[in-house]
C-alpha cells in the first residue's frame, strides 16, 4: 500500500524527510482493528515531526497522519480517535495517561491506504458527516472542544478571544464558541482570514496585537510567543487563558505580575478523550456546525499540502485522499519522492 513516511528530520528543510513509498498492509493484533482510510487531514503535529520537534529520531521511520475516517474490516464507517492511551492510567482521562501517544508518534498514522488502532479508538461515523468532514475533526476540532468546554467551561454570553484565525484549531474554536452562544473575537495578520472569520460568526476580527473592543473572559491560545502578551492584556481580571500550542515559540515573557495581580488563570490542554469526541459530534448534529475545509489533495500530492501549511496559505483543514482500494502485489522498495 502507498504511505507517506517520515524517514528523517530537518528543522530547515522538513519536506526532505518525507517520502511516498509502498509498505506492507498492517495486520491488527488482538484488541486492535484495521481501517481502510477514505480521508485523512494534515495537522501541524505532522510538520513538527518532520522538523524533529517532540519526536525522537529513533522512532523513525513512521507513517505520518493523526486524523482519519474510513471503513473498518466489517464495513462500518468510522472516525479514528487519535489519542492512544489508557483511561484508567489517567483517572478516567486517556490524555492524562503518562504513556499516552498521538497516532503517528509511536504507531503508524493515517497517510496511508490502511492503518491499525486499538478497537476502542473507533467511533461510529454519523451519516450526516461526510468522510472529509469526519477526517477534519479528531485532532483540531476536539482540541478546540476540550479547550472551550472542558477546560474553560464557557457558557452562552461569555466573551472569547481566539488567537490566529485560520488555523485548524482556531477555526474550530471560533465556530464551536459561536455555536455555544459566546461572543467571539479573533485576530490574524491576514485580512482575508479576518474576513473569513466574520462569516463564521465572529463579532470582530482584528489585526494581530490590536486592541479589542472589550476585555474577554477566555482566550484560546495556540500561537504562543507572538500573541502571548496580547492574550494577557485582552483578558479581564479573573479570566482564563487556555493554551494548547505554541506555533510561534514556547518561551513567551511570563508577565507574572499581571497574572497574579489580576488573578488570571493559565490552563494547559492537550488532545481530547474519546468521550469528548462523541460529545462534540452531538453538538455538531444539534447545531449544524461543520468543519472548515480549505481543500482536498490526493496522497500523491502530500508534499504540496505540507508546503501550503508551511507557507500559511490554509484556512481550515487540508484533507488528504489515499488511493482507492487496489489489489496488493507486495511491498516495493521504490520511493516515489
Amino acid at each position: 500500500m502507498l504511505a507517506a513516511t517520515a524517514i528523517s528530520q530537518s528543522a530547515t528543510d522538513p519536506l526532505s524527510g518525507l517520502v511516498l513509498r509502498d509498505v506492507p498492509v498492517p495486520e491488527p493484533k488482538p484488541g486492535w482493528s484495521r481501517v481502510r482510510v477514505v480521508a485523512a487531514a494534515l495537522n501541524m503535529h505532522d510538520l513538527w515531526t518532520l522538523r524533529g520537534v517532540g519526536h525522537p529520531p529513533e522512532r523513525l521511520p513512521v507513517v505520518l497522519g493523526c486524523d482519519a475516517a474510513g471503513y473498518d474490516d466489517d464495513g462500518n464507517e468510522v472516525i479514528v480517535h487519535p489519542v492512544i492511551g489508557d483511561p484508567d492510567a489517567g483517572r478516567g482521562d486517556e490524555t492524562l495517561d503518562p504513556d499516552r501517544a498521538l497516532l503517528s508518534e509511536r504507531h503508524d498514522g493515517s497517510f496511508a491506504e490502511y492503518l491499525v488502532v486499538p478497537t476502542r479508538n473507533l467511533v461510529p461515523k454519523p451519516a450526516w458527516l461526510s468522510f472529509d468532514e469526519a477526517a477534519s475533526l479528531p485532532v483540531a476540532w476536539t482540541t478546540a472542544y476540550r479547550m472551550l468546554f472542558t477546560q474553560a467551561r464557557i457558557t452562552a454570553g461569555d466573551r472569547v478571544l481566539v488567537q490566529g484565525a485560520g488555523g485548524g484549531v482556531a477555526s474550530a474554536a471560533i465556530k464551536l464558541a459561536v455555536a455555544a452562544g459566546a461572543v467571539v473575537y479573533t485576530t490574524s495578520r491576514s485580512a482575508d482570514k479576518r474576513a473569513e472569520a466574520l462569516t463564521w460568526g465572529a463579532r470582530a476580527a482584528v489585526p494581530t496585537g490590536e486592541r479589542l473592543p472589550e476585555r474577554v473572559d477566555v482566550v484560546i491560545e495556540t500561537v504562543g510567543e507572538a500573541t502571548w502578551s496580547h492574550s494577557l492584556k485582552s483578558l479581564r481580571p479573573g479570566g482564563t487563558v487556555v493554551v494548547a500550542g505554541a506555533t510561534s515559540g514556547t518561551n513567551p515573557p511570563a508577565d507574572l505580575g499581571r497574572i497574579f495581580y489580576l488573578q488570571q488563570r493559565v490552563l494547559g490542554s492537550t488532545g481530547c478523550t474519546r468521550a469528548e469526541l462523541v460529545a462534540m459530534l452531538r453538538l455538531l448534529e444539534a447545531t449544524g456546525v461543520r468543519p472548515v475545509i480549505d481543500r482536498t489533495l490526493p496522497l500523491t500530492d502530500i508534499h504540496k499540502g505540507f508546503q501550503l501549511m508551511i507557507d500559511g496559505s490554509l484556512t481550515g483543514k487540508l484533507v488528504i485522499h489515499p488511493p482507492a482500494h487496489r489489489p496488493e502485489t507486495g511491498p516495493s522498495s521504490e520511493e516515489r519522492a
